[in-house]
């Protein structure tokens, strides 16, 4: 187990093992890094990061990686690709590093800064389609550099940055990030993780699939009720579905950062969106144990790739068949483990963000697999609006077309006023810090890895250059054509899975969700609503006026009750409804 010690005493016993030495006539910046045989044997393949703080309230790499994904505060990293570092070999991390927020390290102001190294420890993989490829194997942590088990980290250490004047840091890697600690099973919360045969195969390497389950009241005293299940699509956590709590605790957005050594399930999530009208995790169980709630089983998978904490839920041509491993091996052995009804009928899906691409594409994709979708604040659902881009028309990722001289440029994330928060570039900056060839976890990245084609190099192929924003026409058409864009793929399909569909899409969002997704959501609704033959069916719900990025019109509890009158209104007739809406 990882205790690294407080920040002020680490200073006194660093003074040996860490240095900055001016180097006023060469004028360079950079940092050195190595690791003992007694941390790590064999050479290591990855990317080494680099993390300034001017605190000592919070470890840097933890305030670096907070900063970057929420695009809150400037806590400058910087990172290089390191192959084969053997040990007791120094890494340079230098004025030619890739940064964040800065690009270059001499951007960054004078001060006194406690610096720490991360070594991301990357795998080898032989891949069933031919390429060979090295990157991240998550561990369980969800993709997530600063956390991941495995990886090397430096103890944090007090120095003075001058990229004006020039400095050399030394740094050593003197401790192995601990295992993340799964919480016990309860009564309510089950958790399941296997090796996937389908994704293994492909990889070339053993890869996992998991799941969070959350049990009903009563299902351990009636052995012979079986029930309908909800599918929860997420980013990867292996906290209870919609924070499920028998306690009512303190909660703190976004990840803590003062708590070192081992991680724990509800430590490590990815920042979520706004709050709408979800209620509290102890609350949600307070609603979830009453005698009128609707029994149901309700499940979050857990299925992290080598490029992102998930897979989309699809099969793509870098990620590998996610999709089908999801369908034919996760719920088929969900289905064994737990008393689900395994009828189309009573398997419903929801998710947000991510996840409501997610449950959009499931049920699109398998459209007699499943009964119906609450899709909240989807990723893009119409690549015509690929957030603010129009990946078929626009030149350019960065720029807006036929724009003033001198306008800004375009925004990424915005607050639901419309203020600018962040632009494409400066996302781009970001991944490009955090990972090349596709590995920077993160939201570009991921979109290239689940939608795009395989480049020549064995790595995703970019849709748009990071550095200049320039869109690969190719790649936009490619996506469109294997089915991503869903408002496409829909339209072109309907004739054949539309009568399949109808009275199961349910979309809701903020008119002004905080990454430009409700454009998207509205040239959907625009398809929809012009189908015959059969018509669509379903419902749009937008949270005016100013909603932004996770709103929702009801509790987590509420929209299980919706889920619940929906799907005892389309079971065939025959079917027990009465055993989980009663309680039995």
């Amino acid at each position: 187990m990882l205790h690294l010690p407080p920040l002020r005493l680490a200073l006194l016993s660093y003074l040996l093992s860490a240095a900055a030495i001016p180097l006023h006539a060469q004028g360079n910046n950079r940092f050195e890094v190595r690791f003992p045989t007694s941390l790590e044997a064999k050479p290591v393949t990855g990317r080494v990061f680099i993390a300034l703080y001017p605190r000592d309230d919070a470890e840097p790499r933890l305030a670096a990686y907070q900063s970057a994904r929420t695009r809150v505060g400037r806590i400058p990293f910087f990172a290089v690709d390191v192959e084969q570092l053997a040990p007791g070999a120094w890494a340079a991390v230098g004025d030619n590093a890739t940064g964040y927020p800065y690009a270059s390290m001499r951007e960054v102001p004078p001060g006194d800064y406690y610096v720490q190294a991360v070594f991301n420890v990357y795998t080898r993989y032989a891949r069933a389609d031919g390429h060979t490829i090295w990157a991240h194997q998550d561990q369980w942590e969800g993709q997530r550099w600063a956390f991941a088990p495995g990886n090397l980290v430096s103890t944090p250490v007090k120095v003075r940055i001058d990229p004006r004047r020039g400095f050399r840091v030394q740094l050593t890697f003197d401790n192995k990030l601990p295992a993340i600690e799964v919480e016990p099973d309860t009564r309510w919360v089950k958790r399941i993780k296997f090796e996937s045969p389908m994704l293994t195969k492909w990889w070339g390497h053993p890869q996992f699939l998991g799941a969070t389950v959350l049990l009903p009241k009563g299902y351990d005293e009636n052995p012979n009720t079986r029930y309908p299940v909800v599918f929860v699509q997420d980013h990867f956590t292996l906290a209870a579905p919609f924070n499920f709590a028998e306690v009512d605790t303190p909660s703190t957005p976004g990840l803590n950062l003062a708590v070192p050594g081992t991680w724990t399930a509800s430590q490590i999530g990815r920042p979520s969106g706004g709050a709408g009208q979800r209620e509290s995790g102890f609350n949600f169980y307070q609603q979830w144990i009453r005698d009128d709630m609707p029994r149901m089983i309700v499940v979050k998978f857990q299925h992290p790739t080598p490029f992102f904490d998930d897979s989309y839920a699809v099969n793509s041509a870098n990620n590998g068949p996610y999709g089908d491993a999801i369908i034919q091996e996760l719920i088929p052995e969900l289905e064994k483990r737990f008393r689900l009804i395994a009828k189309p009928y009573a398997r419903v899906l929801t998710g947000g963000s991510t996840g409501g691409w997610e449950s959009l594409a499931l049920q699109v994709y398998h459209p007699d697999f499943f009964g119906g979708t609450w899709t909240m604040y989807p990723d893009p659902v119409d690549f015509r609006r690929y957030q603010l881009i129009d990946i078929y028309r626009d030149t350019s990722a960065f720029l807006v077309p036929n724009a003033a001289p001198g306008a800004p440029e375009r925004t990424m994330q915005m607050t639901p006023e419309g203020q600018p928060m962040a632009t494409m570039r400066q996302i781009s900056q970001m991944e490009l810090a955090s990972g090349t060839r596709g590995r920077s976890a993160a939201q570009i990245d991921v979109w290239n890895a689940t939608y795009g084609p395989v480049g020549a190099d064995g790595y995703p192929r970019q849709l748009w250059d990071l550095r200049t924003g320039v869109i690969d026409r190719e790649v936009a058409t490619y996506m469109r054509e294997k089915g991503y864009d869903l408002r496409h793929y829909l339209e072109t399909n309907w004739p054949r899975i539309g009568p399949s569909l109808v009275g199961k899409l349910h979309l809701l969002t903020g008119d002004m969700d905080d990454f430009h997704l409700a454009p998207a959501v509205y040239l959907l609704e625009d398809f929809l609503e012009s189908t015959k033959a059969p018509y669509y069916g379903g419902s749009f719900r937008y949270g005016r006026p100013m909603k932004g990025h996770g709103w929702q019109p009801m509790t987590n509890a509420d929209l299980l009750r919706e889920m619940a009158a929906h799907i005892a209104r389309y079971a065939p007739a025959g079917e027990p409804t009465r055993d989980w809406r009663e309680g039995r």
